[in-house]
């Protein structure tokens, strides 16, 4: 097979294609023949040295892909070769050909092709499990978004939104806030020119948003504290700012009845990523089937290409996702 190595850590040069052994699909596994493979954030990081596999992941990058199944293996039912699907994986996806486990697999929504399946499943699988499950965010609730133009912004404005949530999202220009109020968010706040914090209490009449997601960390963790309703939730699922150097006050924390939690997607067991799979069929496949929301596409790249998708990547010149295609 052709795949994308990182051949030392360091920016977008070091990756460069390479032909290994095709592999084979373990007890559990299915092999994928690879159509269109996401670029996201945690890709860069691994290139960078920052963010290395679990144990027994493949060393190459790319979290979710999208293709036909080309081998099942032992113990595997659900699926058969020839079926169309995207999946979320630890590792592996800048190549042609992709082992998956099977529980977290899930059928290509009718009106998608490949290169817009492959968009789903890294930003669908957090910000299901970080906004709906962790975040617990309601019909009729208020939520702030950070990195609204990003892969998991676009994702999750529109699912909270056909939920029937009310969103406010970040972006880094008036250009980037226009679109994802596009997408329907009620305000795009432009970081670089307002403060986010005081258009929120604004927007709120004083009160504050329920739940926050945040991909920054860093300096907003005092202001996103600040941004929160009664019973607000703060959702940290990134550190693109730094670790936070704020302090909590603890006594605020409790009069507002607060929640701080966080998570990572990468590490968690086959089991778990099944289970977000399973959620993700049964409440999010029909909105994407019946066209109301969708994976926002910015451009693809040819798998050779790769440095130049990362380069993208790093701009932050895009809105949605990038999309590499064997």
């Amino acid at each position: 097979m052709q795949c994308v190595e990182i051949t030392a850590p360091g920016g977008p040069e070091v990756l460069k294609l390479a032909d290994r052994p095709d592999p084979l699909p373990r007890a559990g596994e299915v092999l994928i023949a690879v159509e269109a493979a996401g670029v996201n954030r945690p890709d860069v990081l691994q290139r960078r040295g920052h963010y290395p596999p679990p144990s027994g992941a493949s060393d190459i990058p790319g979290l979710e892909v999208a293709g036909t199944i080309a081998a099942v293996g032992e113990g595997v039912d659900e699926w058969r070769a020839g079926d169309r699907v995207c999946a979320l994986v630890s590792g592996g996806g800048y190549a042609t050909l992709c082992v998956a486990p099977s529980p977290q697999c899930l059928p290509i929504p009718r009106p998608l092709d490949f290169v817009a399946a492959a968009a789903i499943p890294e930003t669908f699988f957090t910000v299901w499990t970080n906004v709906f499950d962790r975040g617990r965010l309601k019909p009729a609730e208020t939520a702030l978004f950070h990195g609204g133009a990003s892969g998991i912004g676009t994702t999750a404005i529109q699912l909270a939104v056909a939920r029937g949530s009310k969103v406010f999202a970040t972006a880094g220009s008036d250009d980037k806030c226009r679109a994802i109020e596009s997408l329907g968010a009620e305000r795009g706040i432009n970081y670089r020119t307002e403060d986010f914090a005081l258009v929120v209490k604004e927007l709120t009449g004083g009160r504050g948003v329920d739940l926050i997601l945040d991909i920054v960390g860093g300096d907003y963790f005092a202001k996103n504290l600040a941004s929160l309703a009664l019973d607000g939730r703060l959702v940290e699922i990134g550190l693109m700012g730094g670790k936070p150097a704020a302090t909590i006050d603890l006594g605020d924390l409790f009069r507002r009845r607060l929640t701080i939690t966080g998570s990572t997607l990468r590490v968690r067991s086959v089991a778990d990523k099944g289970l977000i799979a399973g959620a993700l069929k049964r409440e999010i496949w029909p909105l994407l089937e019946a066209g109301r929301v969708g994976p926002l596409i910015y451009r693809t790249f040819p798998l050779a290409e790769a440095a130049a998708a990362h380069a993208l990547m790093e701009s932050s010149a895009h809105v949605g996702k990038i999309v590499l295609t064997p």
